[in-house]
């Protein structure tokens, strides 16, 4: 059996981020999706589709998305319901996401160099790549190894840059 939801869309408000009384953290939000046709006006109608995503994802989700963020997510449908303050029961359909990609740089100003220079998102890459196709640091154009060296004129700290600080990390924080 498949259940398996991918879209590609744009926010219709701030990620709602809440954390469980376990301090989980949780965040609601609705994201348009756009039809393929058009209605009889020629006007192009959308989907709302609600949306949930949990834990470390949640809080990143919230931090580098806003309302209007055109974003890809990868996740499940999901059904549930319960009763509500009236006694009634109410149904609840949503998609539960598992992966996502930032599919536009985080501020309208590094439109500029992202179509001169080649640079950017890949935008054909599944969304489970988001850490490698999206720099929520600000420059688009700054997509990899290759790179890193360059700063097409913007002065911006690498945050990776070593600055003589020693790294501590423990082994419970390492993937292998």
């Amino acid at each position: 059996m498949i259940n398996r939801a991918v879209l590609t869309g744009r926010l219709t408000r701030d990620v709602d981020l809440r954390y469980t009384p376990s301090g989980a953290a949780v965040g609601n939000f609705t994201l348009a999706v756009d039809r393929q046709f058009t209605n009889q006006n020629n006007e192009r109608e959308a989907d709302f589709i609600n949306c949930v995503i949990w834990r470390k994802s949640a809080e990143n989700f919230a931090n580098f998305t806003h309302k209007g963020s055109l974003v890809g997510l990868e996740g499940r449908i999901q059904t549930r319901n319960y009763d509500n303050q009236q006694g009634q029961r109410v149904y609840v359909t949503e998609v539960v996401v598992e992966n996502f990609a930032l599919l536009e740089p985080r501020s309208a100003n590094n439109n500029a160099g992202n179509a001169n220079n080649g640079g950017g998102n890949n935008f054909n890459a599944p969304a489970g790549n988001a850490p490698q196709n999206t720099n929520p640091f600000g420059d688009p154009n700054t997509n990899g190894a290759a790179n890193n060296n360059q700063n097409n004129g913007q002065n911006q700290a690498d945050p990776f840059a070593n600055n003589g600080d020693s790294i501590d990390i423990s082994d419970d924080d390492l993937p292998f």
